[in-house]
């Protein structure tokens, strides 16, 4: 799922990262002369919020794809970027004010592992903070893709991303707390991403790109065309260009 392209990761989830990022730093209350990790950076939409904020220096990457590591070195040359995991974390204790995930938690092999990789990491006092889908909800793209896959495949019910374990409040909230971390806050924040028309987002999906992404290269092509058609009727767009709103909860804490 994340060893695609990350030109076709752009123009399906990323088309929100970059307003996704800001909000997420704005939480955590990252500040000029901080230090920030960003964990699972992907191509790397935060990072480059990151280091437009603190400077190249002033930030580091890690993520577990090469492809999507390589593609985030490259859009920001200067920034440490590393091939691992959330966690397993190649950086000493205390190394940063913030460490931030964006869109990573829920796909973490061991989500409290790595929000306590994130602690690990990051000084006392200083902010541990994510962001996630809200998959049940109003996260529009994904809920009316998943809820057109389940229309014409009852099956797709157990792909459907609305049942990964961290995508509410109190679910992020209690993993926060369960890290030690203190102040927690989950509040949501709202984007949103512009298309051109059904084509310009389905494309990225035929690719493979994430859980739906996956979904599609899976079918038939019948079916993946049945699928699209399903899907415009739920969004109600026509031929031409339309946004789409999409919601997260941010989540943040402190290390003791």
């Amino acid at each position: 799922m994340f060893r695609t392209p990350a030109a076709a990761y752009d123009r399906h989830i990323g088309r929100y990262g970059s307003a996704l990022a800001r909000a997420l730093i704005a939480a955590a209350g990252v500040a000029p002369g901080q230090r920030a990790l960003d964990v699972g950076c992907g191509p790397g939409a935060l990072t480059t919020e990151l280091a437009a904020l603190l400077g190249a220096a002033g930030v580091a990457a890690a993520d577990p794809s090469d492809v999507f590591a390589a593609a985030c070195r490259e859009r920001n040359r200067d920034v440490e970027v590393v091939v691992a995991p959330g966690e397993a974390l190649p950086f000493p204790d205390a190394s940063f004010d913030a460490a931030l995930a964006q869109l990573v938690v829920n796909f973490m092999t061991d989500p409290a592992a790595g929000v306590g990789e994130m602690a690990r990491v990051t000084r006392p006092g200083g902010v541990v903070g994510a962001a996630v889908w809200d998959y049940a909800g109003e996260m529009t793209l994904l809920r009316r893709f998943w809820d057109a896959a389940v229309a014409l495949d009852p099956a797709a019910a157990g792909r459907d991303e609305n049942r990964m374990p961290y995508c509410s409040p109190e679910e992020l909230g209690g993993l926060w707390s369960a890290a030690g971390l203190s102040g927690v806050a989950v509040a949501p924040v709202v984007v949103a991403a512009s298309y051109e028309d059904l084509d310009d987002l389905w494309q990225p999906l035929e690719v493979g790109v994430g859980p739906s992404g996956a979904y599609v290269l899976a079918l038939t092509a019948d079916r993946r065309a049945a699928l699209k058609d399903e899907l415009r009727r739920r969004l109600d767009v026509g031929d031409g260009p339309f946004e789409l709103s999409a919601r997260a909860w941010v989540v943040t804490g402190r290390v003791a």
